[in-house]
């Protein structure tokens, strides 16, 4: 069962998860140092990513580890407030530019290719007082930021991700309010969010096309997160018909202005349309694109990223009274199979992988498709022979090659999620999704590799599953 020659196996993380140094060498704050100094219980136990894995000090140690799995590829993502304290180019950190040069540079040495995120969730605070997401001054912002980081790293650096999990971001923060800023926009603040970042992540390609593409040569696209839903009923009509519009409202709604034709999805735009209009809303709540925003954001992605965990079922859920909310606006309901076996949010559903890259592939015109995350974890304390987790990397892996062999799906590159156990965001340390096992309580935060470590390097070294797999 082996892949594609030259596919990418590659692990990830995220720098407010893994680096700690929240304030050294000149970083400024960002959003999820503020949100975790405040308390409150938002986060567990009231932890924070103070010292997280201490990467920041620590990049010698992941580095081991990654050799150790014998990685072709390594996704990780840069601290804007670590490189821009105040979030513009007026004040530029040469400290972090450093600590990022170096981990550049120590990457190719070893034969691995860097994939490299601007930004996974954490806003430099100064940006966020000035209404983060919330604002279109983001978009020149971020434009800049991008600018930057693409002249500065873009030498070595030729797979970008913008922003991650643009669709995660928009609902936790700005309209759920369960990551920071923490207030919550029921209805409104998702799409207005979700609005200014897609126009980021356009005009930031552009530049990458206009300024750098020609003697960089590199690619850039943004990452989504997706569920698979499948109707909760195969028989009933409003299932099917619901389920659908779960996948439009979750991964459409990004997607196909994205990779289309600059456009939100038109069931989108009509459920939201009728709902805010029986609200008493003068408009819908979901903004427009002008029509010259559309041909800026209609094809800006060189490669389709996804990050997929897990599958739920969808039955119709009507909002007979009509409330504020995505789910309600799209009139679904979720839920898990009792059968299926889980941890916490994660449900063991690997066909749900399967049945997701098709759909990509033929709603998207068959794009390179990059999994830029994809993990299961373990609950405190974790057990290093994580057989549990090895069983749900196993069959994910007998997905992929069945996608790739059966749909001709063509993926490309495989992140597993993470390399280390780390902040898990509002559940802290208590969700371990490493390869690596961390010891939070040991100031040397020593690695070390849980049983899926050594079976994923033996995958890595065969290109794929043995074949009595």
């Amino acid at each position: 069962m082996a892949f594609p020659a030259g596919f990418g196996w590659a692990a990830a993380t995220a720098a407010y998860q893994v680096e700690g140094g929240w304030d050294a060498d000149g970083k400024g704050p960002c959003v999820w140092d503020t949100f975790t100094h405040q308390g409150g219980e938002r986060v567990f136990k009231n932890q924070t990513g103070d010292v997280a894995c201490g990467s920041y000090t620590l990049w010698e140690e992941d580095l081991k580890c990654i050799k150790q799995l014998g990685l072709t590829h390594y996704r990780f993502s840069l601290s804007w407030s670590r490189l821009l304290p105040d979030g513009t180019t007026g004040f530029i950190n040469q400290k972090g530019i450093d600590y990022y040069n170096k981990i550049i540079d120590d990457l190719l040495k070893n034969g691995v290719t860097p994939i490299v995120t601007l930004y996974h969730f954490d806003l430099p605070q100064t940006l966020e007082d000035q209404g983060g997401w919330l604002s279109e001054a983001i978009i020149e912002s971020f434009d800049k930021y991008a600018q930057f980081c693409f002249s500065t790293f873009g030498d070595r650096v030729k797979q970008w991700i913008t922003i991650n999990e643009a669709n995660v971001l928009s609902v936790m923060s700005y309209d759920l309010g369960m990551f920071p800023p923490g207030i919550p926009h029921f209805g409104t603040g998702g799409y207005q969010a979700a609005h200014n970042l897609i126009k980021a992540h356009a005009r930031s390609w552009h530049s990458y096309d206009s300024l750098f593409r020609k003697k960089q040569k590199g690619m850039v696209s943004l990452s989504l997160f997706a569920v698979w839903l499948e109707p909760a009923d195969p028989n009933s009509v409003s299932d099917q018909e619901a389920a659908k519009r779960a996948i439009t409202f979750h991964l459409d709604l990004f997607a196909k202005p994205i990779f289309i034709d600059g456009d939100y999805p038109e069931v989108v735009k009509s459920q939201i349309a009728s709902m805010s209009q029986k609200q008493g809303y003068p408009s819908s709540r979901l903004p427009e694109f002008t029509e010259e925003e559309k041909k800026m954001i209609k094809g800006t992605a060189d490669f389709f990223a996804v990050q997929y965990y897990t599958t739920r079922l969808i039955k119709y859920q009507e909002n007979k009274k009509g409330e504020l909310g995505i789910l309600q606006d799209a009139e679904i309901e979720f839920f898990p199979d009792p059968s299926w076996k889980n941890v916490d949010w994660i449900y063991v559903v690997p066909w749900g992988v399967c049945k997701l890259l098709k759909y990509i592939k033929d709603t998207y015109n068959n794009p390179v498709i990059y999994i830029t995350e994809n993990g299961f974890p373990q609950s405190d304390p974790a057990p290093l022979d994580d057989t549990q987790r090895w069983e749900y990397f196993r069959q994910t892996f007998q997905e992929l090659f069945k996608a790739i062999q059966l749909d001709k799906v063509n993926l490309q590159v495989y992140c597993a999620w993470s390399l280390l156990d780390n902040f898990e965001w509002n559940q802290g340390y208590s969700s371990r999704f490493g390869l690596f096992h961390v010891d939070f309580e040991d100031p040397a935060r020593p690695r070390v590799p849980y049983t899926s470590a050594k079976e994923y390097a033996k995958i890595i070294r065969n290109n794929g599953l043995e074949a009595h797999l």
